[in-house]
């Protein structure tokens, strides 16, 4: 996290060691020592990294829909019967372009999908 955050807001050695160092609760010197070597080492590295992150942009999560669906028959078996589930995600692209994401889950999958939905609700209720 430190070392994102300084790549993040472009910070020199000199500017990451003077903001551990007037934080509350600021790090022992030999931990900033630590640190300060590693960004000397690996600082490059990490803000290469974080541009290459920036410029991968996600679009934004508009709304969710799903439906039941049953395959009765294909061309290869006249009888399947075999439920599933298509889920259609509505994204908002970075371009301002609305588009359409869907796949289809069988139901156990669909039921997994929908337990870590519950689990990430009950986490944000935490925060």
């Amino acid at each position: 996290y430190t070392y994102s955050t300084a790549a993040r807001n472009h910070l020199s050695t000199e500017e990451l060691v003077v903001a551990l160092g007037s934080e509350v609760g600021a790090l022992p010197k030999h931990a900033v020592q630590v640190i300060r070597h590693v960004w000397n080492e690996q600082g490059k590295a990490v803000s290469a990294s974080e541009d290459a992150r920036d410029m991968d942009t996600v679009g934004q999560f508009i709304d969710i829909s799903w439906k039941l669906g049953v395959a009765m028959s294909s061309d290869t078996c006249r009888s399947l019967k075999y439920p599933y589930v298509t889920v259609t995600l509505k994204v908002a692209e970075p371009s301002g372009q609305i588009t359409n994401k869907s796949f289809e889950m069988t139901v156990p999958q669909f039921k997994n999908f929908s337990r870590q939905f519950k689990e990430m609700a009950a986490v944000l209720e935490t925060v």
